[in-house]
């Protein structure tokens, strides 16, 4: 209880103006203008007296205080935004000092007494120039209301500045490195520094619970010659929508203040996990499985492999699966690869018909197969969506394209001068239970959609390249209601249709879903 009253008093006997007057002493003959007057920065201490020791109040390393002449022989100090122990407290202004020469160096002291509403104070304040810098000592008697007594002194050692220094006061880089704590591996992607807003976001895994976000440890680089508080390697806490202010101070002074958040979470696909299904007995029937939830095409190639014998015409597939792992990376050391494969093509299998060119896609939800199997159920097979609990902003990630040379429409006729499309393309909508589900007659234009984002390219893409899907909301959403959300990507945007082309290949790596 003390020990908070005093902090109290501190802040109390700063707000009503701390000095009243210096002490006066012999008119003097000082070089203020060319020696004592401008900036001085240094560290400024805050300790406390309790049964005879000294309890630590607050330290600012980098104080800047003011002096400007007030006379031939007399000089007035100003420490500006002072603050200790995270109590902001002004501007405290020493008036009027006057000097006394003792060698190279002037000295100069100050009283008064300040009554407040919950104590009173004597103050005794001595100070020295020497050599470009300035020392200041106060000493603060103070009576609590209630008669009980308590000691405050204030230390401040300085530089004068020279006036050259440089003003400015940014943060330049804020990165997480889980090679300085592992705790930072929770934090997705890069930071984003907001100049003009002077605020500092980032994204940490959906994974991440409360209280692994209390001890995030964060990078940071400023402006040369600048300093920042609290420092680079200083372990925050972030948990439960928390703000670290961080305070920038230049060279000459100057002070910015950035305020450092999380602004969402996201759900990483790297691609670096895959399985076969071993459900088929034989090796060659057990397709690849992306592992996250993704379900692909490679599920209808396998339904051609096991019943093509019986279509009209026959069908004899033997090429390779659409849906792949590969070692062209973006980053680690698998990504998602989709080609669009010659599936021949056929009037009637099982009752449906087979495309020509089957489109390598692979998606968020589930294939069936059995759905092939009712009249007019090739557009059933894909159940688009997973069970989704939060509210999606956007999709990214990395991607590479080459649409394939021989497009063929759905009658499997050859379509000269025709250039496919790769299609990248994410889908929230509402649900009443997690059974129902979008197909793919129904994917992009249902009313139950609550928000999409759909984006087509002819272009050829031969380096990795970032894609930014940014959801378009046409209902609001509610966190009380029940959602699926669908990513989509194929190699040929219109594969749905049977439209496609042979050896159109997508790539994709590093994929994120960025939430709210």
């Amino acid at each position: 209880m003390k020990k908070s009253l005093f902090y109290y008093l501190f802040a109390v006997l700063c707000a009503v103006n701390l000095f009243s007057s210096c002490s006066e002493n012999e008119s003097i003959a000082v070089p203020i203008d060319s020696e004592l007057a401008g900036k001085y920065k240094g560290k400024l201490d805050v300790s406390i007296s309790q049964n005879g020791t000294e309890i630590p109040g607050g330290t600012i390393n980098s104080q800047i205080i003011n002096v400007t002449k007030a006379g031939d022989n007399a000089v007035s100090l100003s420490i500006t935004d002072f603050s200790f122990m995270g109590i902001e407290i002004g501007d405290i202004n020493l008036e009027n000092c006057v000097l006394t020469a003792n060698g190279d160096n002037y000295e100069f002291t100050g009283t008064t007494k300040v009554e407040a509403e919950l104590l009173t104070a004597d103050v005794d304040a001595t100070g020295v120039f020497s050599n470009g810098s300035l020392n200041l000592n106060l000493d603060i008697d103070a009576t609590l209301t209630g008669g009980v007594k308590q000691a405050v002194k204030v230390t401040y050692s300085g530089t004068r500045l020279k006036g050259d220094e440089s003003s400015e006061a940014k943060i330049t880089s804020f990165v997480f490195d889980r090679k300085v704590a592992e705790v930072d591996s929770l934090v997705i992607g890069e930071s984003v520094i907001n100049e003009e807003a002077k605020t500092i976001t980032f994204m940490v895994a959906d994974t991440a619970k409360a209280e692994y976000l209390t001890a995030l440890v964060p990078t940071i680089e400023v402006s040369k010659g600048a300093t920042v508080v609290p420092a680079s390697g200083e372990a925050q806490d972030f948990s439960n929508g928390k703000v670290v202010t961080y305070t920038v101070t230049a060279e000459d002074g100057t002070v910015a203040e950035y305020k450092a958040s999380i602004s969402g979470n996201v759900v990483v696909y790297d691609f670096e996990n895959w399985t076969v299904d071993k459900t088929q007995p034989s090796e060659e029937n057990q397709y690849p499985i992306a592992e996250g939830g993704w379900a692909s095409c490679n599920q209808a190639v396998l339904f051609i492999k096991a019943f093509g014998a019986f279509a009209t015409p026959p069908i004899s597939y033997t090429g390779g699966w659409p849906i792949t792992s590969t070692q062209d990376v973006h980053s680690g050391k698998l990504a998602a690869s989709m080609e669009s494969v010659d599936t021949q093509g056929s009037d009637n299998m099982m009752g449906q018909k087979v495309p020509k060119v089957t489109a390598g896609s692979l998606f968020l939800g589930n294939f069936n197969p059995v759905a092939a199997m009712s009249p007019g159920g090739a557009m059933k097979t894909t159940e688009f969506g997973i069970p989704y609990y939060k509210e999606p902003v956007k999709v990214t990630g990395y991607y590479k394209y080459t649409p394939g040379t021989e497009f063929y429409n759905a009658d499997g006729k050859l379509q000269e001068g025709v250039t496919d499309k790769c299609s990248l393309s994410a889908v929230l909508y509402e649900v009443s239970n997690e059974n129902e589900t979008l197909y793919g007659d129904d994917i992009y234009t249902s009313d139950k959609i609550v928000a999409k984002v759909i984006f087509t390219s002819d272009q050829v893409v031969e380096e990795y390249t970032p894609f930014e899907l940014n959801l378009e909301y046409v209902k609001e959403y509610n966190p009380e209601k029940l959602y699926k959300f669908a990513v989509i990507f194929s190699a040929s945007a219109d594969g749905a249709a049977y439209n496609a082309a042979v050896g159109s290949k997508l790539v994709v790596d590093n994929v994120a879903i960025i939430n709210k």
